[in-house]
């Protein structure tokens, strides 16, 4: 479109949720029947998600209420909380570990667990998973939520496409076809995102703070800059410029909306962006301080430091040891 600025975004809220690639994502497909209880370990950084394919379960995260899973519900906890599903109305039967279950694994990021618990035939058949979100802007959504997220079944047309989904999910849980856990991986991540959005368009909280600013139209489109951005040597006057306000103006609102002022946050921003870029890449520092806005190694480790309490080079050390750690318990 002639005029249009190609830096500009129209759904800053969108390429906000377009951050949310999945890494270091695990899926389970159980077929659990008797009184079976399964309980899923604390997970730092990783958000599990759990949907019925047939049957029903009860889903129990310390401090919210217990909730009814049925066949068409889609549930988040977010926060790496430990948590339990269990068959029946009792959610206090005596739950066994998942990782105390005996695994069929399809690849190494797919597993089927099939178990059977004695005592009355309550039988469902489920899909879980727990995945990690390591880009900034994801972390900061997931920060958001409550520690239960429950997309319920509605055939209304806010959750037609979910359902659809769902339905896909299901179809190919029942009959792992070649390919099926590639399907059901894919489809699991596009339902995560689902329930995110449909989390935001119900929550009146997430009208307001971040999230607010990032659907404020011009507010949200200097926060999309920043995100895209976050090399550029960006100023206050050079960001109002580009959402079409005075300097005062848009000062006063950013912090208004946002809680942080423009530089602040860009500050943030820049140390979060380059702390996961450590951990994901094999990049020199001098790269990573021009990509972060800094014109020398030694401003950037300061800055590095300061913000998140450690260096550069301890991050990518403990990636290193962790990667080899992860390796040999294999």
């Amino acid at each position: 479109m002639r005029g249009a600025d190609p830096w500009k975004s129209s759904d800053p809220l969108g390429e906000a949720l377009h951050f949310l690639r999945m890494t270091g994502s695990f899926y389970v497909r159980s077929e659990l029947s008797g009184s079976w209880g399964l309980a899923l370990p604390a997970m730092e950084d990783a958000l599990w998600f759990h949907t019925v394919v047939d049957g029903r379960c009860l889903l129990s995260v310390p401090g919210e209420r217990t909730r009814e899973l049925v066949p068409g519900d889609f549930a988040l906890v977010p926060h790496g909380r430990g948590h339990v599903l269990a068959a029946g109305v009792d959610a206090s039967v005596r739950a066994t570990s998942v990782h105390d279950l005996p695994h069929e694994y399809i690849s190494d990021r797919y597993a089927v667990i099939t178990h059977d618990a004695g005592g009355a035939g309550h039988v469902a058949s489920l899909v879980c998973g727990a995945v990690r979100l390591d880009h900034p802007a994801a972390q900061k959504l997931v920060r958001l939520l409550p520690a239960l997220v429950v997309v319920d079944a509605d055939p209304g047309p806010r959750q037609s496409r979910m359902q659809s989904v769902l339905a896909m999910v299901a179809e190919e849980a029942r009959v792992l076809e070649p390919g099926g856990e590639a399907v059901i991986t894919r489809l699991s991540d596009i339902l995560v995102i689902h329930a995110l959005r449909s989390w935001i368009a119900n929550t009146p909280g997430a009208q307001s703070g971040w999230l607010g600013a990032l659907q404020d139209d011009r507010i949200g489109a200097a926060l999309a800059l920043i995100h895209r951005h976050p090399h550029e040597r960006w100023t206050v006057a050079a960001l109002a410029s580009r959402a079409n306000m005075s300097r005062s103006a848009f000062s006063a609102r950013f912090t208004e909306l946002v809680g942080d002022s423009a530089m602040s946050y860009l500050a943030t921003w820049r140390m979060q962006v380059a702390y996961e870029t450590l951990r994901s890449e094999d990049v020199v520092l001098a790269e990573l301080a021009r990509r972060s806005g800094y014109l020398s190694e030694a401003a950037f480790g300061k800055a590095f430091k300061r913000a998140t309490g450690i260096s550069p080079g301890s991050v990518r050390r403990r990636e290193a040891v962790s990667m080899a750690d992860g390796q040999s318990s294999r």
